[in-house]
Parts: C-alpha cells; structure tokens; sequence
C-alpha cells in the first residue's frame, strides 16, 4: 500500500504499534524470569497484562476502522527488543543485570510513548474521538509504566553500584 494521505499514514502507524505491542509480548515473560529485582520482576508482570489489554485495544481501534492490524513488522521494535537481549546475555544476573534490563525497558517505553501519542494526534485530527480516547488510555498507561521503571531503577541502580564497589 502506497502511503499518500494522512488516513494511510494513521493506519500503517497503528499496524506498526500492534506489531510492536505483540513483539513485547515474546519479551516480557522473558525479562521478568531474568529479573532478581522482586518489584522489577512484579513491574514486567504487570505491563505484561497491560500489554494484553493495549492489544485489546489496538483490536478495537481496527474494528473502528474496518481494517486489518495484521500485515507490518516494527521494525524498530525487533532492533530494541534484539538490544535488550543481548544486553540479558553480556550482563552477570544481579542487581547491574536489573538496572540493565530497566534501560532497555525505558528505551521501549519511549518508543510507545511517542508512537501513541502520535496516532493520537493523528486520530484527533481525523475526527476518530473514540480511538483517540482508547489510544490515549494506552498512552497513559506507558507513561505510568516509564515512571514505576524510574522509581525502581533509582533503588536498583544504587544496588547494583554498591555491588561494585
């Protein structure tokens, strides 16, 4: 499809988040099984059934639309996730393995915060009030999400520094 209007664009954004949304999925379970952070490990848990229901959301959105969310890969969300993998693996289990994860997290969060907010502005515009108010319950839940990360990273990342010293 030859994106050449704002409606095209909207949609091909909204696949790309699903794609992303779905791809975090995979990588939670994993990230919270890597975790020796209880709060961590509780904080992927729960974003993990966040998760499920942005899905859910995302699942609307495309009712809405009558369209389909299939049929894109994110691929800026397989290049963090691959990042974030391979920072699991360099890293020693512990508190500097925590901190570690806690950065990739963040670097995804960022990523959906601006993509939501984004379809968001675009669904404004397009005059799609009820897909903007569930895109910006998703938004709002990521940006809660980034928030606990920072809170937990504070008390993880003073652990794992005092762990090397």
């Amino acid at each position: 499809m030859k994106v050449d209007n704002i409606e095209k664009l909207f949609v091909n954004e909204l696949k790309d988040i699903y794609s992303a949304e779905k791809q975090i999925t995979h990588a939670l379970p994993k990230m919270a099984k890597a975790a020796t952070a209880e709060d961590l490990r509780t904080a992927f848990e729960t974003h993990l059934k966040e998760t499920q229901g942005q899905i859910q959301r995302l699942d609307r959105v495309f009712e809405i639309l009558g369209k389909a969310g299939t049929g894109k890969t994110c691929q800026a969300m397989k290049g963090l996730l691959e990042e974030g993998s391979e920072t699991m693996a360099e890293t020693t289990e512990g508190e500097v393995r925590d901190a570690a994860m806690i950065a990739a997290a963040q670097r995804v969060e960022h990523y959906e915060i601006a993509a939501y907010g984004t379809v968001r502005s675009m669904a404004d515009l397009l005059g799609q009030k009820e897909i903007a108010q569930l895109l910006q319950e998703t938004l709002n839940e990521e940006g809660e999400t980034d928030k606990k990360l920072t809170q937990i990273a504070v008390k993880v990342n003073r652990q794992a520094h005092r762990q090397a010293a």
